[in-house]
C-alpha cells in the first residue's frame, strides 16, 4: 500500500515541478538569471534592457532609470540577463561556487547538445523545465534518500517517507530553483554524517569528514543560515574528535582547503581578470559579505521587518499546517520532551529556528530545512482527522503555491517574443525593419529577462520595464509618455522611422485598466487592445481587504484571475 502511495506522490511531484508557478523572484534571479549570460562586469559598458522602478537605492539606481549591465561577459547562452544587487554591490553577498553544478553543470551540458547539433542555444523553455527537472531529481533522490536514514527505526521510516512526499513544499518549494531547497538538502545530508560519524565508534570515519567539511563549506557559501542548522547537532562529533584526532584533522584540512576554493572560484568570477596573487591578497569572501549585511538592521528594513515570534507562531504554521499542530500537542507529554531533545532532528530545526528568530526579517522560506525535520519526528496514529485536514491543506497551498502564484509570469514571458513578432506582422511592419518594443510590467514579480531567450538573429529589440506595484495614475502617466502619437498621413519623415510599440503585462484583477479596454471617443486617447492571457495566475500581492473589503476582493482577484498581455495604442489611429 506504502509503496502505491509514494508512486502517486511521486507523479503528483513531477506535475508541480513542470508547473510554471513562481514562488519567489529569488529563485530566477539568483540562479539561472545568474548564468543564462553573463559574469559580473568589470567597468561600465552598456544599459541593460530592464527598466526598473523601485524606491530601494541599493538595489537599483532610482525610479524608472536603467539598471546598468556594465558589460556582462558571455557566460553560457547569449540570453538577456540581470545580475541582481547582491551579484553587483561593491561587497557582492552571493556566492556562485553552490551555483556551479546545480545550474552551471546542466546548461552547460544542454549548451554543449545544441552545439553538437549545429543549433547555436537551446530555447528558454527547454532550459527553464530541465532546471526543473534537476530540482525534482534532487529532492526526489537525495532528500527522500536522507529522510530515509534519519529515522532511526525501520518500522517508521515507510511512513515519515511518505508523509514528507505528501508535504506541499516538497511538492513545490524544493522543486523550485531556491538556494533554499539547496540548503535543505545539504542540513539533511550534514546530519546523516554526522549520526553515521558518531554511531561508528570504532573507525575515525576520516571520509566522511572530509564529505561533511564539502558539505558544511558549500552550506555556509549557499546560505548564511546554514551553520544554525549544524551548531547544536555538530556539537555531537567532539567526544569523537577527542577519540579520533585524525577525524579533526581530515575535518579541518579538507574543509579549508574547499573554503580556499570557493573563495578562489568567487573572486575569479567577481574579478575576471584576477591573478591568483591577486586573489590571495585581495579575497572576496561573500558569506562574509553577506553576515555584514544582515547585521544591519537597516539593511533588513529595506526587505520588511518581523517581530522575533514570527518564526515560530506564523511561518512554521504555514508550512507545516496541521502537522505543526500535532507536534506541539504531543509536546505535552514528558516522554516526547526527552525523545525531542535526544533527536538530533528536533534539535536541529528547534535550534535554528530559534537562531534565525534573532534576526527581525523573517521569510517561511527561510524555514524549508525543518520541514522534513520535523515532520521525520512526528508519529501520527491513524486518524482521519488529522489524514483529512493534511490532505486538505496541503492540496490547497500545493496548488496555489505550485500552480496559480504568480503562475502566469514565467509562460508570458516566454511567449512574449512571439506576442510581439505577431503583433508586429498582423500591423503590416516590413521584415526588414527595425522593430523595438517596450513591454511594461505592472502588479506582478519582477520578470526574469533570460526567459526571453535569443534573439540576436531577429530585427527585434525588447526592452522590458518592471513598473512593480505603482499607482494606476503613474502607470497612465507612463503610457502617455511611451504610447506614439497618431502619424500624420502628410509627414513622411516617420515612413523611415524604426517601427515601435508598446505592450502593457497585467493581471485581470488590475480593475484600473478597464477604462482603457474599451475604445475611447477622444482620439487621442490610449486603448488597451487583449492579445494573449494565462488564465493560471493569482496575484496575492493584488489583496486589498481593508479598501475594499473580504469578499469584493476575493470576487475580483479570483473570479478575475489571470495574467493578459495588452497592445498600448492610440485609439483613431488607422
Amino acid at each position: 500500500m506504502w509503496r502505491r502511495t509514494y508512486l502517486l506522490l511521486l507523479v503528483i511531484r513531477v506535475y508541480f515541478a513542470l508547473s510554471p508557478s513562481y514562488v519567489h523572484p529569488d529563485e530566477n534571479f539568483q540562479g539561472p538569471e545568474v548564468f543564462a549570460d553573463g559574469a559580473l562586469p568589470t567597468h561600465p559598458a552598456h544599459r541593460s534592457s530592464l527598466v526598473l522602478s523601485t524606491a530601494n537605492p541599493q538595489i537599483y539606481l532610482g525610479t524608472e532609470c536603467a539598471l546598468l549591465t556594465n558589460g556582462f561577459l558571455g557566460r553560457i547562452f547569449s540570453y538577456p540577463s540581470r545580475l541582481p544587487w547582491e551579484f553587483t554591490s561593491d561587497k557582492p553577498i552571493r556566492s556562485v561556487f553552490p551555483l556551479w553544478p546545480t545550474y552551471d553543470v546542466p546548461m552547460n551540458l544542454l549548451k554543449g547538445f545544441y552545439t553538437e547539433s549545429g543549433t547555436l542555444n537551446p530555447p528558454p523553455e527547454l532550459v527553464y523545465y530541465v532546471l526543473r527537472g534537476v530540482m525534482f531529481l534532487l529532492s526526489f533522490v537525495l532528500e527522500d534518500w536522507a529522510v530515509y536514514e534519519l529515522v532511526p527505526l525501520p518500522r517508521h521510516r515507510r511512513a515519515t517517507v511518505v508523509l514528507v512526499a505528501s508535504s506541499y513544499v516538497t511538492w513545490t518549494y524544493q522543486t523550485h530553483t531556491f538556494s533554499n531547497s539547496i540548503e535543505t538538502l545539504l542540513v539533511a545530508w550534514g546530519l546523516v554524517l554526522i549520526q553515521r560519524i558518531v554511531d561508528n565508534k570504532r573507525r575515525s570515519s576520516i571520509f566522511a569528514c572530509a564529505v561533511l567539511s564539502l558539505i558544511a563549506v558549500v552550506g555556509v557559501f549557499n546560505r548564511i543560515t546554514f551553520p544554525a542548522f549544524l551548531l547544536v547537532p555538530g556539537l555531537r562529533l567532539l567526544p569523537h574528535f577527542w577519540r579520533k584526532p585524525f577525524s579533526l584533522l581530515s575535518f579541518a584540512g579538507f574543509g579549508l582547503f574547499f573554503f580556499c576554493v570557493a573563495v578562489l572560484v568567487d573572486t575569479t568570477f567577481y574579478n575576471p581578470s584576477a591573478s591568483l596573487w591577486d586573489a590571495v591578497h585581495a579575497p572576496i569572501i561573500t558569506p562574509l559579505n553577506n553576515l555584514l549585511y544582515n547585521s544591519d538592521k537597516s539593511n533588513l528594513a529595506l526587505h520588511g521587518l518581523h517581530p522575533r515570534y514570527h518564526h515560530f507562531l506564523v511561518n512554521l504554521p504555514q508550512l507545516l499546517g496541521p502537522a505543526y499542530v500535532a507536534i506541539i500537542l504531543s509536546l505535552g507529554k514528558s516522554k516526547a520532551i526527552q525523545s525531542s531533545l535526544k533527536n538530533i532532528r528536533a534539535v536541529s530545526a528547534i535550534s535554528a529556528t530559534a537562531m534565525l528568530s534573532l534576526f527581525p526579517h523573517q521569510e517561511p522560506r527561510f524555514l524549508l530545512p525543518c520541514v522534513p525535520l520535523l515532520l521525520s519526528c512526528l508519529r501520527v496514529r491513524k486518524s482521519r482527522l488529522f489524514l483529512a485536514a493534511w490532505v486538505i491543506f496541503n492540496a490547497a497551498l500545493g496548488f496555489l503555491m505550485g500552480v496559480y502564484h504568480q503562475g502566469g509570469v514565467v509562460p508570458t514571458q516566454l511567449a512574449i517574443p512571439s506576442i510581439v513578432s505577431d503583433s508586429f506582422f498582423e500591423a503590416g511592419a516590413s521584415d526588414n525593419a527595425q522593430k523595438s518594443a517596450t513591454v511594461l510590467w505592472w502588479k506582478t514579480y519582477s520578470p526574469p529577462l533570460w526567459l526571453l531567450g535569443d534573439n540576436t538573429s531577429t530585427q527585434l529589440d525588447i526592452e522590458t520595464r518592471d513598473l512593480m506595484g505603482i499607482s494606476g495614475p503613474e502607470l497612465a502617466s507612463e503610457l502617455e509618455k511611451l504610447v506614439p502619437q497618431c502619424p500624420n498621413p502628410d509627414d513622411s519623415s516617420r515612413l523611415d522611422d524604426p517601427e515601435r510599440s508598446v505592450f502593457v503585462v497585467a493581471p485581470k484583477s488590475a480593475t484600473f485598466l478597464d477604462r482603457y479596454t474599451h475604445p475611447s471617443p477622444d482620439n487621442s486617447g490610449l486603448t488597451l487592445h487583449e492579445l494573449w492571457t494565462w488564465r493560471k495566475h493569482l496575484n496575492l500581492d493584488d489583496l486589498d481587504f481593508g479598501t475594499d473589503g473580504i469578499f469584493p476582493t476575493l470576487n475580483r482577484v479570483i473570479g478575475r484571475r489571470g495574467l493578459s498581455v495588452w497592445a498600448a495604442r492610440r485609439s483613431g489611429c488607422v
